[in-house]
């Protein structure tokens, strides 16, 4: 159902036609083993707060999301290196890609308030299904789909609210490579539609979102053709911060995830947090750019 306990006996959920039928049908169900159950609208006074409770909801879902990528990598990592996929084997692959996006939508369908992971979730998952539709043939390429810099200048650019390591990385890149004056806009995680001439990047059905094992800075990078030798340990530090698959192993990486995570904690709003964090990847560059590597 999605609800999170606030006490030993006490379950939260979003006021909404669904999630009230989901505890009235549980109500009913206890009441009918034997127990007892009350079901009330409430809001906080004093104590636990609302960002508090949907920082629980958040954590929830997020764990959740990291549990699907974990196991679409296990999967992943059972595929032979080459290309092609035998056909014994295929029929196994597709039956785990069946059951991971049953999953992935049941989580989907309960994460009320946009947590994080779910572009990780998607990218790996997609980029599994592109794996078993090759049949041989390589999958596509992130840097076949390249994007010309000028298309993308004067535009708005959209992500989720709640900013943090990948959302701010890429939005720090853009105003860098794409446009210094780019207009950003945040908005709810869930059913945005965009208006004309904006771009959404780093949330569901972005232009610019993860794809396969590669967070949104990496396609950015990688959709822009950006060859700069001080971006390659910055992508890096990002991807591992973000997917949290330790691939790159950056020593880096535990600094700057505090970093960030503490300009997240002082600061709510999303402007804030763009330009506080904007200026961290702006002297990491510039110590990139010197070190090399």
């Amino acid at each position: 159902m999605g609800a999170v306990a606030i006490k030993n006996s006490v379950y939260v959920a979003p006021k909404t036609d669904e999630t009230q039928e989901d505890f009235e049908w549980l109500l009913r169900e206890i009441v009918k083993g034997g127990g007892d159950a009350s079901m009330c609208e409430a809001r906080f006074i004093e104590g636990l707060k609302d960002d508090r409770v949907e920082a629980l909801f958040n954590a929830a879902r997020e764990s959740d999301y990291r549990q699907i990528a974990e196991e679409i990598r296990s999967v992943e990592g059972g595929l032979p290196r080459r290309p092609e996929i035998s056909e014994d084997q295929r029929a196994d692959v597709e039956a785990d890609v069946a059951r991971l996006n049953r999953r992935l939508a049941d989580v989907i369908a309960i994460d009320f308030f946009g947590a994080p992971g779910r572009e990780a979730a998607e990218g790996l998952l997609a980029g599994l299904e592109a794996r078993l539709r090759s049949r041989g043939e390589g999958g596509g390429s992130v840097a076949a789909d390249r994007q010309r810099i000028e298309d993308l200048r004067g535009r708005t650019w959209v992500t989720r609210k709640g900013i943090h390591i990948d959302r701010i990385a890429s939005a720090w890149l853009i105003r860098r490579v794409v446009d210094p004056d780019a207009r950003f806009k945040f908005v709810a995680g869930k059913g945005y539609r965009p208006e004309e001439g904006e771009l959404r990047f780093d949330m569901f059905e972005a232009e610019f979102t993860h794809e396969g094992d590669l967070c949104t800075f990496e396609v950015l990078c990688a959709r822009l053709a950006i060859d700069d030798p001080a971006m390659r340990p910055i992508a890096e530090i990002v991807h591992d911060i973000d997917l949290k698959d330790g691939k790159f192993a950056r020593p880096e990486a535990s600094g700057i995830d505090r970093l960030i995570a503490g300009i997240a904690m002082g600061h709510r709003d999303d402007e804030s947090r763009l330009e506080r964090g904007s200026a961290v990847f702006h002297d990491l560059y510039a110590y990139f750019s010197r070190r090399r590597g």
